[in-house]
């Protein structure tokens, strides 16, 4: 694998499992400097030391993304021992898929708090920074439900759709400094559908996942976008399996 030519503080956040271990591991390779951020510190433990086994250059800290000052010092954190916050990875999610009519509120408010205000939070501790220094990179992923609704999903495919939005809004307001990527997934090994309570979404994704790509290819993506020239923002990538629709 091609180190980078230009080795960047990254932060990302949900990155015990899934999509954000695969991608911390994936910039740790290519000679990044990465800065894991989530819930489980023990599982944090275990990948950061596997990653400096490999030669890697990583840290950790405790995050839970709907924390607002938690955030902040995640982000203040990495800053204060490296001097900059080069990338900010807002991956950390939750996909508790149920129909409407099952008014399942509390999973309705607690994607809404961490898929939605989790970025907010992450674009509120890092922009400041960002803006001090001069340059940075968001990179927020959203989903492929960001882009079409399936039933189960309405209020995930929603805040997907706000991530993608406020990407958006973000990457115009920013300008030249700043970058601003949108990933937006299909289908992809992880274990957000182990937040699946309800039956009927349960049996909706177990159909849905029968075709799906390996998270290390979303973390590819990623690591496409990260390593363009600075004057290059990659504004948008969707990944998908070659087979099936999602």
């Amino acid at each position: 694998m091609t180190p980078s030519t230009d080795p960047k503080v990254v932060l990302v956040t949900g990155a015990s499992s899934g999509i954000g271990e695969a991608t911390a591991g994936l910039l740790a390779e290519r000679g990044h400097h990465v800065v894991l951020g989530a819930r489980r510190t023990g599982r944090l433990k275990e990948l950061t030391e596997a990653i400096r086994t490999a030669g890697g250059s990583a840290e950790y800290h405790p995050l839970d993304v709907t924390d607002a000052e938690q955030v902040r010092n995640f982000v203040d954190a990495a800053r204060s021992r490296h001097g900059r916050v080069d990338v900010l990875v807002n991956n950390a999610g939750v996909m508790p898929l149920s129909k409407l009519e099952a008014l399942r509120t509390d999973e309705w408010n607690r994607m809404i708090d961490v898929n939605v205000r989790g970025v907010l939070h992450g674009i509120a501790a890092a922009l400041p920074v960002m803006r001090a220094q001069h340059h940075g990179q968001f990179v927020n992923v959203a989903s492929i439900g960001a882009h079409q609704v399936s039933p189960t999903a309405a209020v995930y495919c929603a805040t997907k759709y706000a991530v993608w939005a406020i990407s958006e809004g973000l990457r115009q307001e920013v300008g030249g400094d700043i970058r601003v990527t949108t990933i937006s997934p299909g289908v992809t090994e992880s274990e957000l559908a182990e937040s699946i309570s309800d039956p009927v979404g349960r049996e909706e994704m177990r159909t849905y996942r029968s075709v799906a790509i390996p998270a290390s290819s979303v973390g590819e993506a990623i690591a496409f976008a990260i390593d363009q020239p600075a004057a290059v923002d990659v504004s948008e990538i969707i990944v998908r399996p070659t087979a099936g629709q999602s």
